[in-house]
């Protein structure tokens, strides 16, 4: 799920004025198709995710879809894809919309309403996956219902995938199954992300609309340190434990050089156009690429900014000792990595083994980094995002964004296929309650969501001049 919603405030740019939403009938379905996926469980303890596939098939035979074009694809039990395509015209390659089906862990304790139970209150829905990725889930599958009730003949073929394990982990990922074992169902000249990307609210208006064009690449290491160990009463000058220690301080000390790239580039020039005072001369510093030493510590100061233009490397478990009245034989980090896009594995544990300085540490990767190139910001396809966006809610600026974090766009950029994460839900980036206690989203979010992605679906669907 997009972590740049959470990243940072800036400018007010326009107000929450109503968008035109889709008619009253169609907002009523999308209404029940949403409801109906909510209160499916697809978690990954006890949900399952060929249900909601299953489910959401049945939707689109009951609306005329030939069976071939239907498919539901099961690569382990309880772990379902859905397919669904749209016949063009001809003369160019299919352009792919993707969501995913499954949801993160939730408990009833934790929640003040059932989580697994669409619960309306005060102009908001309550339930897990509303937000992610349930009301994307829910958008495709009305308009492209909606498209073929209209007998919309786009000139590509159109092509949705809702799939599983976008969040618990590789093992059954639904995008990297389809993508080895299935791309003649997925082939795509790009793809549009419905995970990613989407707006931003301040105070209740609507401040900036981004395109994710870009994501970290995720990698992870554990760091050992190992020592003879010996009875708790005869402490000497070596511990395993002090000396971990004293490398991960090395580590907090250093930062990875910044390396910005087409899309981050972009995205800092554009909020550098939207803040003002210092924040706006440090941003425009930064992306000019000479910025002075006291910008960029200003610049790294926001959380979310450093991870814009440095690889990240954080500790995030630590374990060691194996007795309390016992000298540490063994102490062990785990480091996760975030990588800006075109930096690789070899090269950051290289960095970290420069910086602990340190001989008798291991540094051994955990779990592997999957390269994913940016896709470009000057696309057609980005042109086409953003003239939508401003029909939508204009005055609203539109900028690209790399996520922090990670979605399925990392596996299809690195099967060749661009992605861009473009849906339209705007959000308080001071209230993302996705992963979280009373997931919820805004009813009149959720229908400008729907209608916005109908007409990129359907501009997308009209254009043949590649991406």
């Amino acid at each position: 799920m997009l972590l740049h919603r959470v990243a940072c405030v800036i400018a007010l740019t326009a107000g929450l004025v109503p968008a035109q939403t889709a008619p009253a009938d169609q907002r009523a379905f999308a209404h029940d198709l949403l409801r109906e996926l909510v209160e499916i469980d697809t978690s990954d303890s006890t949900g399952d995710i060929t249900k909601a596939a299953e489910a959401m098939a049945a939707r689109f035979s009951a609306a005329g879809f030939p069976d071939a074009d239907v498919q539901v694809l099961v690569q382990a039990p309880r772990k379902g894809n859905l397919v669904v395509r749209i016949h063009g015209t001809g003369g160019c390659r299919p352009v792919l919309f993707n969501s995913h089906l499954d949801v993160v862990e939730a408990k009833r304790e934790d929640w003040s309403v059932d989580p697994f139970q669409f619960t309306e209150k005060d102009g908001w829905w309550y339930g897990r996956g509303t937000t992610d990725d349930k009301d994307g889930d829910a958008a495709l599958v009305a308009d492209f219902i909606r498209l073929k009730q209209e007998g919309f003949q786009p000139k590509r073929d159109l092509i949705l995938a809702l799939t599983s394990d976008e969040e618990s982990g590789d093992q059954y990922n639904g995008v990297d199954w389809l993508l080895k074992d299935h791309r003649d169902l997925i082939d795509a000249e790009y793809c549009i992300n419905e995970d990613s990307g989407g707006g931003m609210l301040k105070n209740g208006k609507r401040q900036v609309y981004q395109v994710q064009a870009a994501e970290k690449t995720y990698l992870t290491f554990t760091l050992t340190t190992t020592n003879p160990g010996g009875h708790s009463s005869l402490p000497g000058k070596k511990n395993a434990i002090y000396e971990l220690a004293e490398d991960l301080g090395r580590l907090h000390d250093y930062s990875f050089p910044i390396h910005l790239n087409q899309v981050t580039k972009a995205y800092l020039e554009g909020l550098s156009k939207i803040e003002t005072g210092q924040t706006a001369a440090d941003l425009r510093a930064v992306a000019g690429g000479s910025p002075s030493p006291d910008a960029v510590a200003r610049v790294s100061s926001n959380a979310y900014f450093n991870a814009v233009i440095h690889t990240t490397c954080v500790p995030t478990m630590l374990s060691g000792g194996h007795a309390e009245n016992a000298l540490p034989q063994r102490a062990i980090a785990t480091v996760n990595c975030r990588l800006v896009p075109g930096e690789t594995e070899e090269y950051v544990q290289h960095t970290l083994q420069a910086v602990l300085a340190d001989p008798g540490i291991s540094v051994v990767a955990l779990v592997h980094a999957l390269p994913s190139p940016f896709s470009p910001v000057d696309s057609p396809v980005v042109k086409t995002i953003e003239r939508v966006a401003n029909e939508m809610w204009p005055g609203v600026p539109v900028m690209p964004v790399m996520e922090t974090g990670a979605t399925d766009g990392r596996a299809m950029r690195a099967a060749g296929i661009p992605t861009w994460g473009a849906e339209g839900v705007f959000e308080d980036p001071t209230d993302v309650r996705a992963h979280g206690r009373d997931e919820r989203i805004r009813a009149d979010a959720f229908y400008d969501h729907v209608e916005f992605v109908y007409r990129l679906i359907k501009a997308l669907g009209d254009e043949c001049s590649g991406h």
